[in-house]
């Protein structure tokens, strides 16, 4: 998908600056890198800030439900889910319920980084010179974008 006219339809190369999938995956890049000293005192990755960030919002879900949430497999969300627990900031504990479910709960230390963290989006919004209006407009319209490709992606 471009964003300025259609190359192929003219007959012309593409270029890749004309490309959304490339400004996607190059600001993300870019956001990586200002995620990574914000996140290095609170001892995170920003794959761990997500899952975090989830839990901080609902304590206590499943790793089915964490995955969900996060777009992630859970072949990719078991070994983060060990690393935060390994570092005293989530227990694992299986459902009395269903010991099939695995719940993830955060520990003291884990709602305490909670507080730690609170600055970081204003940070990561300053730095890339958004205001809040304009980070809602963005975040809408790429999280519409990312859904109608899913749905697409499904086919």
């Amino acid at each position: 998908m471009t964003t300025k006219g259609d190359a192929a339809a003219s007959g012309t190369t593409p270029r890749l600056d004309d490309f959304v999938c490339f400004a996607l995956y190059s600001a993300s890049h870019a956001f990586n890198k200002i995620y990574r000293p914000l996140l290095q005192p609170l001892g995170l990755t920003y794959p761990q800030y997500l899952v975090m960030i989830v839990l901080w919002e609902q304590d206590g879900q499943t790793v089915g439900a964490l995955g969900d949430r996060l777009l992630l497999e859970s072949s990719t969300l078991t070994p983060l889910l060990k690393r935060l627990e390994a570092n005293g900031l989530v227990t694992r504990i299986r459902d009395a319920a269903d010991e099939r479910q695995v719940r993830i709960h955060l520990t003291d230390r884990g709602k305490a980084l909670g507080h730690e963290a609170e600055a970081v989006p204003a940070c990561v919004a300053e730095r890339a010179g958004l205001d809040i209006a304009e980070a809602g407009r963005l975040t809408a319209a790429v999280s519409a974008l990312r859904d109608a490709l899913r749905l697409h992606g499904e086919d």
